[in-house]
């Protein structure tokens, strides 16, 4: 009997001694995201100004889009910025519809892409850049915009993005809103999420004098940086994220502009929704393998000083979820040899149910929490109801644990670009003014 006990007591020491570990790891790795809400809701982001004007090309990969893609020519000619300095460049992917055509004749100069090997958004951008430089050599681009072809901008995007590329900023990201944030849940919850991210990340960052990091769309990097790249050179799943990576290894700091604001189609069904996550599940777990060690290494030896930014990128990529994951499988293997009688550790049940419960409900919690800061901070913002923003922030928990699902699943499954068909064409003059709260942050 005493052996049986001294086992057992081995065992829950064990098990409670792992559930420890992981909790310590979490708490030692992500404090200092709550330190960047208490940034920005203490301190002003810093404000920036132009001295002059300068001359910038957009890019705009687009396959199958021509419901959305005149929205968003339209809403960068409607820009408050000199039209003779923005270049429109439209690559039509591999589509089978008249995306060129449409864009063409709302003004763009298109570049016809047809390549089912090398399928994806930075193939595409690659292509795109290398034409421009080929046949407008003399251009004179100083910088060239990404976005996707679903989005509207605000009038004055180009104006405020202009201030920060003239402040020296090699790269930039802006702030990203939805449009169809009134959707359903699934919509919703992507909404957030970009609010979130915008807010208390890269706003936090900005107002530290930290790097950002570039998310889909909706940021520019400066023509040298991709001339001594050779083009654009990052192709994993999850493109902009690799830059991001790739940058800060390097030492090059991400800007962000908080009044430059553009909004975006979010997917409405959860079939479209599991493909897009599943594909940044895997690109995020691609781009760790790739940038981890020189994150990590980075973080004692960065040569430009940027060894937050390092600290920061590698907790971005580094697969949290799955140690929650794994915390949440293992003390359910203990729970189901205990019952089955496998391991006579019966004691080890409630530690284990509770380690679970306590992973789960913190989860929760903790999105929760950020869900109901992040509604009421960018309340104006949001173009939905009051009433499907307070619905937002019940369903927003939700939404983010079907990631965990998608995480395991990306893990093991093969993962490949899959397009997501955008419907949603607006009233370009309904977008040409940012809310006044949202302009002033």
């Amino acid at each position: 009997m005493f052996q049986e006990l001294s086992q057992s007591m081995a065992a829950l020491s064990f098990i409670d001694i792992f559930n420890f570990c992981v909790f310590f790891t979490f708490t030692v790795c992500y404090t200092y995201q709550l330190y960047y809400v208490f940034v920005v809701l203490t301190r002003k982001a810093p404000k920036q100004e132009a001295k002059r004007d300068h001359r910038f090309a957009v890019l705009v990969a687009a396959r199958n889009e021509r419901t959305v893609i005149g929205d968003l020519i339209s809403s960068i000619k409607a820009q408050d910025y000199p039209q003779d300095l923005i270049d429109i460049y439209v690559i039509a992917d591999n589509c089978t519809d008249d995306t060129a055509a449409v864009a063409r004749e709302a003004g763009a100069t298109v570049f016809t892409r047809h390549n089912q090997e090398k399928v994806g958004k930075g193939y595409a951008l690659d292509f795109g850049l290398k034409a421009i430089w080929k046949q407008f050599p003399n251009a004179g681009h100083e910088a060239y915009f990404v976005f996707d072809a679903d989005n509207v901008l605000d009038k004055n995007y180009f104006k405020e993005m202009n201030k920060t590329f003239d402040g020296g900023a090699k790269a930039s990201t802006s702030y990203r809103n939805s449009k169809n944030f009134d959707s359903n849940w699934i919509s919703a919850g992507y909404g957030v999420w970009f609010l979130r991210e915008a807010k208390f990340l890269n706003q936090a960052r900005l107002t530290l004098k930290t790097s950002c990091a570039v998310s889909g769309t909706g940021f520019f990097i400066a023509a040298d940086v991709l001339k001594e790249a050779g083009g654009w050179k990052w192709h994993l799943l999850t493109e902009d994220i690799e830059f991001s990576a790739s940058s800060i290894t390097d030492g090059l700091r991400i800007a962000y502009n908080p009044k430059a604001v553009l909004y975006d189609e979010q997917p409405t069904t959860f079939r479209d929704s599991w493909n897009q996550r599943a594909r940044w599940a895997k690109g995020f777990y691609q781009v760790f393998a790739h940038y981890a060690g020189g994150l990590a290494k980075g973080i004692f030896t960065n040569e430009r000083g940027h060894r937050f930014a390092c600290f920061d990128m590698l907790m971005t990529l580094a697969p949290g979820m799955l140690l929650s994951i794994i915390s949440v499988i293992f003390n359910a293997v203990i729970v189901v040899l205990s019952f089955t009688g496998v391991i006579s550790v019966g004691v080890a049940i409630a530690s284990s149910l509770s380690s679970i419960f306590f992973c789960l409900f913190n989860y929760v919690m903790f999105m929760f929490v950020f869900g109901v800061l992040t509604t009421f901070v960018e309340w104006d913002s949001i173009r939905a109801t009051s009433a499907r923003k307070i619905r937002s922030m019940l369903t927003f928990p939700f939404f983010m644990l079907t990631y965990i699902p998608i995480a395991l699943v990306a893990l093991v499954k093969k993962t490949t670009w899959k397009p997501i068909k955008h419907t949603i064409s607006v009233d370009v003059a309904d977008y040409a003014e940012a809310p006044k709260m949202e302009r002033a942050s």
